[in-house]
């Protein structure tokens, strides 16, 4: 069954590139826009990784449980990989990796599936 989508696809890109823009620039990010860009790139991974073997986390905004493989059914996941929204944003649309964020500190990950690297970037912005 196909996951329906909360944010639609053109208002999520805008966002996402108005996030980037405001980045470039030095200014800071509102709360509606770092919700709105977060909830949209996890919206996607739920789409390219189908599955319910990995939670990935980013407070205060949303989590989504991807990647196939085998399901929990109580309590923590196994598998959870949490991050702040601005790492999150920087890792889904390619400006950072996994192992530069992993290496600085900026991803807790535990769980021997709780590693996304080669599902990213999520998308490139223009």
């Amino acid at each position: 069954m196909a996951k329906k989508r909360k944010i639609d696809p053109v208002e999520g890109r805008k966002v996402l590139n108005f996030y980037r823009d405001r980045i470039a620039s030095g200014e800071l990010v509102d709360r509606s826009t770092a919700a709105t860009a977060t909830r949209y790139l996890l919206e996607e991974l739920a789409l390219i990784a189908p599955g319910n073997s990995v939670e990935v986390r980013v407070p205060p905004y949303g989590a989504v449980q991807c990647v196939p493989g085998p399901k929990h059914h109580r309590g923590t996941p196994p598998n959870v990989i949490e991050l702040s929204p601005h790492s999150w944003f920087l890792l889904a649309t390619g400006q950072k990796t996994w192992s530069e964020l992993l290496a600085a500190g900026e991803i807790n990950a535990s769980g021997t599936r709780a590693d996304l690297s080669k599902l990213l970037p999520i998308m490139t912005l223009k």
